[in-house]
């Protein structure tokens, strides 16, 4: 970790060292480079990469993505129980290349604490603040990590204890179909893939031990007007995974997955957006959301152009299916291209 926490300030200096002044032009809107975090839901390979770049060739493309987020849900019949309390610490590190013209390739290595944080005295307070329901939050221990799944009887997940360690590493691709770009707009659309590989230990959530195949198709469109740049972006693929260590027999191993999103730059060193993401049910074989329902989630936040392609991605995410996601979750991305 201190060899990360240095990576991160080195590259933090890089960019505030760096010249500023670019066109409003070139603030193009980019979907941030974060996915659901919930623990039964992140263990898979969905994609976190939706843009619809492709790096240029012989550059290369450096990012660190940081998403703390914070569970807490309950949910039960006559026959399913499940408790999902507990906060998720992802650390991304990725790097793309421009293999040729139109080409790209790369690696993500996630490192993930899995524990019972810090988040719940602010979250509670927050929801007494504005009347917000706290359903059972306040009730329960605080800053504990309680993941648990019974159905019929049969105890199939359970995790009380804090843990850290490296998870699935995913290999990535990608080309490009479609690049037109001229003095007041830029459309693109790309094909991207993903290989990733079960290098997590499933029994602390820090990886699901499928070996699981992503394909996507990736579009934007960026337009220069009087009010600043306008885009739209947005995603569509599959996910297709291997037998699962979590809940296997009732996992499912064909996803849908899509994404959609908007943004304004007024000016050319910040942009502000709002991204939507979801999947089909990762699993079957339950009458709870929490397990058998899809997810879709909200991320509101913005960029920072430091200069040129230095960005900072800031960003708030929300469940709007409750249930299928964290409660909340803040995330952070740097970025860097050379």
């Amino acid at each position: 970790m201190y060899r990360v926490t240095c990576y991160c300030l080195l590259l933090l200096a890089n960019m505030l060292c760096s010249p500023l002044g670019i066109f409003a032009a070139e603030n193009e809107v980019t979907p941030f480079q974060s996915a659901n975090q919930s623990p039964l839901v992140h263990i898979y390979g969905l994609p976190r990469d939706t843009g619809a770049d492709i790096i240029s060739s012989r550059t290369f493309r450096l990012a660190l993505n940081q998403d703390l987020s914070s569970n807490y849900t309950t949910n039960e019949n006559a026959l399913e129980q499940v408790i999902l309390d507990g906060e998720t610490y992802r650390l991304g590190f990725s790097a793309r290349y421009g293999v040729a013209p139109g080409w790209e390739a790369g690696i993500e290595i996630p490192y993930l604490i899995q524990g019972g944080g810090f988040l719940d005295g602010f979250i509670i307070n927050w929801h007494n603040m504005f009347g917000l329901p706290q359903g059972g939050r306040d009730i329960v221990p605080r800053n504990r990590v309680n993941y648990s799944y019974r159905n019929h009887g049969i105890q199939k997940l359970r995790m009380e204890e804090s843990a850290s360690g490296l998870g699935d590493i995913s290999l990535t691709g990608g080309f490009t179909l479609y690049d037109i770009i001229d003095a007041d707009r830029h459309d693109r659309l790309t094909v991207k893939s993903a290989i990733k590989l079960p290098t997590g230990d499933s029994g602390n959530l820090f990886g699901s031990g499928s070996t699981d195949l992503m394909l996507q198709l990736c579009g934007s469109v960026n337009r220069e007007s009087d009010i600043g740049t306008l885009g739209a972006f947005g995603s569509l693929g599959g996910l297709l995974m291997s037998r699962s260590d979590v809940l296997s027999n009732q996992h499912n191993p064909v996803v849908g997955i899509g994404s959609l999103g908007f943004g304004w730059g007024p000016a050319s060193w910040i942009s502000f957006k709002v991204q939507f993401t979801g999947n089909t049910s990762l699993y079957r074989g339950s009458t709870l959301d929490e397990i058998s329902g899809g997810s879709l989630l909200l991320l509101i936040g913005g960029t920072l152009r430091l200069s040129g392609e230095n960005l900072i991605d800031i960003g708030v995410a929300e469940d709007l299916k409750v249930g299928s996601a964290p409660d909340v979750s803040f995330h952070l991305g740097m970025s860097t291209q050379f």
